[in-house]
């Protein structure tokens, strides 16, 4: 979790893996710590209790910074434009961007949840860096078409499309089932 708005999705995406059989390694950013605060209540200790791990950010000794550690994929939830950039360009400065480096260099599953709104020229292109390097980029966008109708019910629509995009589908996420569905529940 970096320090980009939207501690939220880390929150939910991290209450919905603690459900499944998942092994959930977390870095937390410093910035990520302050955001998660700022917007939900909530504390570190509070993402560190639903993951089977927590790693400092400066820890480079950690498994995840090697090739060797084998890891299904990493989501990173909410990135910022900092740290998506710095993955774009190879920059490895802490265990974060070296454990998506790595996700890269394996060719593990990397999922970015970029939180920024206008996208300029130069984010759009390291989009596309990451996406030719084989990350899969994408933005918390939440569908409306099953009528939500709670914060939590928007943020769950875009953390369950990440969950599909990591294999570890939420069976309890609502699938659009076609309009008479979406009819019947409003």
């Amino acid at each position: 979790m970096t320090g980009a708005s939207g501690g939220i999705y880390a929150l939910r995406l991290l209450q919905k893996l603690h459900r499944s059989a998942a092994e959930i390694h977390l870095i937390l950013s410093r910035s990520g710590e302050k955001t998660l605060f700022l917007e939900t209540g909530k504390r570190a200790a509070d993402l560190k209790s639903l993951a089977n791990y927590a790693w400092p950010i400066d820890d480079i000794s950690a498994p995840l910074a090697s090739g060797s550690f084998t890891t299904d994929g990493m989501i990173i939830t909410p990135c910022s434009i900092h740290t998506m950039s710095a993955i774009a360009c190879g920059i490895t400065a802490n265990l974060l961007t070296r454990a998506a480096d790595v996700a890269l260099k394996e060719r593990r599953r990397l999922i970015l949840m970029v939180r920024e709104s206008p996208f300029h020229l130069g984010h759009l292109r390291a989009m596309t860096a990451l996406t030719e390097m084989g990350a899969i980029v994408a933005p918390p966008v939440p569908g409306f078409y099953n009528n939500p109708e709670t914060i939590e019910e928007l943020v769950d629509s875009s953390v369950d499309r990440v969950l599909d995009l990591i294999g570890l589908p939420d069976e309890q996420a609502r699938r659009w089932n076609g309009p008479a569905a979406a009819r019947e529940k409003s």
